[in-house]
């Protein structure tokens, strides 16, 4: 599914655009607060969502290849943040909703978890 299409759908701000935004496909979906579980299951292709809101959470995306962030729960991203997302070239997204909730939206439109568990 393309990136657009999800942000359109969940109604996410678009805090950071790459030059391919308009062609990246997210393959996956996983959620952490702790990056070191990001380490452990992040992989290209993946959207991750995220509580964390440093630019941690940026830096291990691009680390690990995820094809953008989506920060959730949080009234708004720090600027260091969003600078680093720019440099990196990641995608980065924000949206007030739980975790929860944007999760299960994604999961209404079949996107497959990070770890390859089937829906």
């Amino acid at each position: 599914m393309k990136l657009t299409e999800v942000v359109e759908y969940l109604g996410c701000k678009v805090l950071n655009k790459t030059p391919d935004y308009n062609n990246i496909i997210i393959e996956s979906v996983g959620t952490a607060d702790l990056m070191s579980d990001v380490l452990v299951f992040g992989k290209p292709g993946m959207l991750l969502i995220t509580g964390l809101n440093s630019p941690q959470c940026v830096r291990t995306a691009s680390v690990v290849g995820a094809s953008a962030v989506l920060i959730v729960r949080k009234l708004s991203v720090q600027d260091a943040t969003i600078q680093l997302a720019a440099a990196l070239e990641v995608p980065l997204l924000h949206l007030t909703s739980s975790t929860y909730k944007t999760c299960g939206l994604l999961y209404k439109l079949g996107l497959q978890d990070s770890r390859g568990e089937s829906l």
